[in-house]
């Protein structure tokens, strides 16, 4: 073998020792390798999910307290609203009424506390899961884009959090109150069935959770130039039609409700074309 050939030979080795050095050092990583750090990061938050839904499990009483509380007729909105409405010099109280909550299943109550555990176990575990997310796709973002993405994460996870509590002080309750009292007929008696309690609650407070998410979604569209902060001033009027009409869908009938989910909903708009002011 010749002097070259022997000089390509020890460049292709140094090449390939750099190529494995690299790869350990996290700054290349294979198809192989990525999948290997993804069951990883998902073991880790069925873990953490798991635990968290174990105690949720095991603290039973508690748990269910604070679930059934917004279905009792002294639960603490109604207590806020009587103070409000009797601060402006007006004698209001709500009236005492009552519900009677039913299984129909012989298992329904033991798979309904296994599936409710579960679905607060990740709602517990979801500020670790964003950790674990950002973590897992940090490597591949700019220095810039990491302090970028970790914001637009945080915003998220918070206005996330503000639906699902604007679900269970405000609209949950509410709209149980109007539907589980409501009576075509003397004659018929409303048993609310523990799923359709559950499933309703798990329904609205995602749905409202994803409803917060208006100004993230105006930044995006923002971003994207899709939308501009002239373009929502200019049609605020037709904007707050369309949020009177999405809230009386998502609530009951009623003036009260429809005004308690409006509001919100409307400073939600009016937070999205500061956003997309910012943006532009």
């Amino acid at each position: 073998m010749n002097d070259s050939s022997q000089t390509e030979t020890m460049q292709t080795e140094q090449a390939r020792t750099e190529t494995d050095s690299a790869a350990n050092d996290g700054q290349m990583m294979t198809f192989g390798g990525h999948l290997e750090v993804l069951r990883k990061m998902l073991f880790r938050v069925l873990a953490v999910a798991g635990a968290i839904a174990i105690g949720v499990f095991c603290f039973k009483d508690y748990t269910w307290q604070l679930l059934l509380a917004p279905s009792q007729w002294d639960f603490c909105t109604y207590r806020w609203i009587e103070r409000a409405i009797q601060a402006m010099g007006f004698d209001f109280h709500f009236q005492e009424f009552h519900v009677d909550m039913i299984a129909t299943d012989l298992s329904s109550q033991f798979m309904k506390h296994i599936t409710t555990a579960c679905y607060l176990g990740l709602l517990g575990a979801s500020p670790y899961i964003l950790i674990e997310l950002f973590r897992f796709i940090s490597p591949a973002l700019y220095e810039n884009e990491r302090k970028y993405s970790v914001q637009v994460a945080v915003i998220i996870y918070l206005l996330f959090i503000l639906g699902v509590l604007m679900s269970y002080f405000v609209l949950f309750p509410i709209s149980f109150r109007f539907l589980g009292t409501y009576s075509v007929s003397t004659q018929v008696v409303s048993n609310i069935t523990l799923d359709s309690y559950i499933s309703t609650f798990v329904s609205l407070t995602l749905v409202m959770g994803l409803v917060f998410q208006l100004p993230v979604i105006a930044f995006f569209l923002g971003k994207l130039g899709v939308i501009n902060a002239e373009m929502l001033s200019k049609y605020r009027k037709h904007a707050f039609i369309v949020i009177m009409l999405a809230a009386a869908v998502i609530t009951p009938p009623d003036v009260m409700t429809l005004i308690l989910v409006t509001i919100p909903l409307y400073l939600l708009f009016e937070l999205s074309i500061r956003v997309v002011r910012r943006v532009g």
